[in-house]
């Protein structure tokens, strides 16, 4: 597999659309699917969707783009969603119990085989099939179950000190729900999520397509 570098981080960011769109091709009984439909459908630029899937090891055939069954195992191979990663979710409110029933992660891999929280009436219960424990169960718990991955969705406040124990406990990477930077040795792995940002987005759209709609209405 290539070595992975920071500038395909954008690439990578597209990769999940290429395989939901390859996967739909392989629903309709297509045993190809052309870099040029990938790009129609994503609004993208053709040479953008083959320097984005030459990452993965994968090259199309002229005239008949990419072969729908081995760009599939290609990509997910790159993103080792081939494989199955345990993970625990570190604050099991709204957030973490709606992330820990997303159905999406066992498609790719991931499974969220327990949680974490600091309130006491949700001690022994459970977030869509995963056992809660009491968040200064970390350490103890996370030995016992072998993971290195966790998904922190605690209060910003407490974000750093719970990732401290984290790290001290084995884990050695973190998806940081909280808006928090966090402080971790160079061996850990943290992947910021700001959904704050991603509606930043939302409302910049939406304000450039009603600043367009004014000015053709004029």
């Amino acid at each position: 597999m290539p070595k992975f570098k920071v500038s395909y981080a954008p690439s990578v960011r597209r990769l999940p659309s290429y395989l939901l769109l390859a996967k739909q091709a392989l629903d309709h009984g297509d045993e190809y699917i052309s870099g040029t439909l990938i790009a129609m459908e994503l609004n993208l630029e053709p040479i953008q969707v083959r320097k984005d899937l030459s990452i993965t090891g994968i090259a199309g055939k002229p005239k008949r783009g990419y072969p729908v069954v081995p760009l599939i195992g290609a990509i997910e191979s790159y993103l080792n969603w081939d494989k199955r990663v345990d993970a625990v979710v570190v604050g099991a409110g709204n957030l973490g119990s709606a992330l820990s029933g997303f159905p999406g992660f066992k498609q790719h891999g991931l499974y969220i085989v327990a949680g974490f929280d600091a309130d006491p009436s949700k001690f022994g219960g459970l977030i869509h099939d995963s056992p809660v424990y009491p968040i200064d169960q970390v350490a103890e718990r996370v030995a016992v179950l072998g993971v290195t991955v966790a998904i922190l969705t605690v209060p910003s406040a407490y974000a750093q000190d719970v990732a401290t124990t984290l790290v001290a406990s084995g884990i050695k990477a973190i998806w940081n729900f909280t808006n928090i930077k966090l402080k971790v040795p160079d061996d850990v792995i943290v992947q910021n999520e700001d959904l704050s940002s991603g509606y930043a987005m939302l409302s910049m759209k939406r304000r450039i397509r009603s600043a367009m709609m004014s000015e053709d209405a004029d």
